[in-house]
């Protein structure tokens, strides 16, 4: 039997309609004929709101967020396996903004364009309350759909609008994306005609997200702020297709499934006092706060995950991410190099001075006026992909500053990442230089595996 079949069935049991095909049929809510109504089920759009919130299952919170969580993992490779619980949490949130004093901004950066920033937002507007995607809303637009709220902004290359190119004129967004991270916030502004002129403070209270290519990003917003440093995916690395159809019809129930989960506990995650991890403190406390008290009210292992996800987001948040295309260039030639010497570490000295050695390369006149690339420019340009320099033992006993492939702040991950595929591998070359004193990196490129699962069933069919 198909779906239709089953919800008038279930429909013609609940209110006695016996001939649906013959202009018989009930509304569900209210019992009265359907008329012309293109639903099957409900006289009215109200009748079919007042009964689905009436007759809603609500699901425990924490398979909820299980299935908001695996549903977004399917369409991204994030950097951390913390990423997704955080997302899951942070669009819950927006279901129950109005309760909180704090709505953190979430920053979706990365250091090269197709990183998946775009996808995560795109998602997204499936998933959060009164979503409103754009890409270049006037600052007066995006004041007044906040006043008229609720909404959730999702903004795309945000980045543009804060560079020295486009002019910076924009100190009434950057204020309107710095104060509106808290409820009391209102930016006051001159409204009216000369001669009836009035100051009118708008609200600009709403949950944002912001994708754009790192450090074009203010700090007064990074610092209120949850980012995730996106990064380009490998070849080996999958994630399903994306056909915006089908991903908003499944991600319908789950919507509808988070916000009246969210309905349920709503006293008790805006009263709530959440312990938070050691160190966390201050704005990145106030930030945290709305998305533990949300895992806390889930229970089983969210507020275990959601502590995770914090102490993990808060220990990268000062990294810096800044991006650029001449990086590109750098990664190539290193690569080129490391390969055609055939070895897995190289001193830094002798980085820079083959770097600097190739001919129609920019390292040897980086302004123009001769100044050439250093140990410090270098770690600078390579810190954004994760890449840091080590101690490297050399074959006459010395142990100097240098650069590996492999390893924690190795080259070969970014490699694999940001340059197309070579038909020699550094990685497979023969180590001529025995390595020493490897440092953890901060953040982690565990991929989140997905699973899925079907959506409920639909309308009278309960």
């Amino acid at each position: 039997m198909t779906t239709v079949d089953s919800t008038v069935s279930a429909t013609d049991a609940a209110i006695g309609a016996t001939d649906t095909a013959t202009g018989g049929g009930m509304c569900c809510q209210c019992g009265r004929p359907l008329g012309d109504s293109p639903s099957p089920d409900f006289c009215t759009e109200n009748c079919q709101n007042v009964w689905r919130a009436t007759n809603a299952t609500t699901e425990p919170g924490h398979q909820v967020l299980d299935r908001v969580r695996d549903f977004v993992a399917r369409f991204n490779v994030f950097p951390s396996q913390h990423c997704a619980p955080m997302l899951a949490l942070w669009y819950a949130h927006t279901h129950a903004v109005d309760h909180f004093y704090v709505t953190p901004r979430l920053i979706l950066s990365s250091v090269e364009p197709g990183s998946g920033k775009t996808r995560v937002l795109e998602v997204a507007q499936f998933l959060v309350r009164a979503p409103e995607m754009t890409f270049s809303a006037t600052t007066p637009a995006l004041f007044r759909m906040v006043n008229d709220g609720p909404i959730t902004i999702l903004f795309d290359e945000v980045d543009t609008i804060f560079t020295a190119k486009s002019g910076g004129n924009n100190e009434d967004l950057r204020g309107l994306l710095n104060a509106g991270y808290k409820r009391s916030a209102t930016v006051a502004r001159c409204v009216g005609d000369a001669k009836a002129m009035k100051v009118q403070r708008f609200p600009v209270f709403a949950p944002a997200a912001l994708a754009g290519i790192a450090g074009n990003m203010p700090d007064t917003i990074t610092t209120r702020a949850i980012t995730v440093h996106m990064q380009r995916r490998r070849d080996d690395e999958e994630v399903e297709e994306f056909w915006e159809e089908d991903v908003e019809a499944e991600a319908a129930p789950l919507r509808e499934q988070l916000a009246a989960w969210i309905e349920t506990v709503m006293d008790k995650i805006s009263r709530g006092r959440p312990d938070m991890p050691e160190g966390v403190r201050d704005r990145s406390a106030e930030i945290w706060r709305p998305l533990i008290a949300i895992a806390d009210a889930a229970g089983d292992h969210w507020p275990a995950t959601a502590r995770a996800a914090c102490s993990h987001f808060v220990a990268v948040a000062n990294v810096d991410r800044n991006g650029g295309g001449l990086r590109i260039r750098l990664l190539s030639d290193l690569r080129d190099l490391f390969t055609t010497r055939g070895v897995t570490e190289l001193p830094t000295a002798e980085i820079l001075a083959a770097l600097c050695d190739l001919d129609e390369a920019p390292w040897g006149d980086l302004d123009g006026h001769g100044k050439t690339l250093d140990s410090r420019r270098l770690a600078k340009e390579l810190k954004p992909y994760g890449v840091t320099s080590k101690n490297v033992r050399m074959p006459g006993g010395g142990v100097p500053k240098g650069y590996r492939v492999d390893g924690d702040g190795g080259l070969a991950d970014a490699w694999s990442r940001y340059l197309p595929a070579s038909a020699t591998s550094a990685t497979t070359a023969a180590s001529q230089v025995t390595g020493v004193a490897d440092a953890e990196r901060v953040a982690d490129t565990n991929a989140t595996t997905a699973t899925t699962h079907p959506p409920p069933p639909s309308a009278c069919s309960g």
